[in-house]
């Protein structure tokens, strides 16, 4: 079975699920393994890619492409 026959395997078994305990469950295990995932995977990108994002922030900085780390919160808040 391939992995998008699988993904859709189990978006219907978990369609399927009634049980708000089980739900959580799998929430917090998704979570859980995203952030152990990327936590390993967190590979040093190279120069190049790391000053051409600089000179991309700065542009947006210049350019007022910005939004406020206290703006940001709030959105997150709502």
């Amino acid at each position: 079975m391939d992995l998008q026959t699988r993904k859709i395997s189990f978006i219907q078994e978990f369609l399927r699920i009634q049980n708000e305990e089980i739900i959580s469950s799998l929430e917090k295990l998704l979570k859980s393994r995203k952030s152990e995932l990327f936590a390993n995977s967190n590979i040093p990108m190279e120069l190049d890619q790391f000053i051409n994002e600089i000179d991309q922030s700065l542009e947006d900085s210049e350019n007022d492409n910005v939004i406020k780390a206290t703006d940001l919160k709030l959105k997150f808040k709502k």
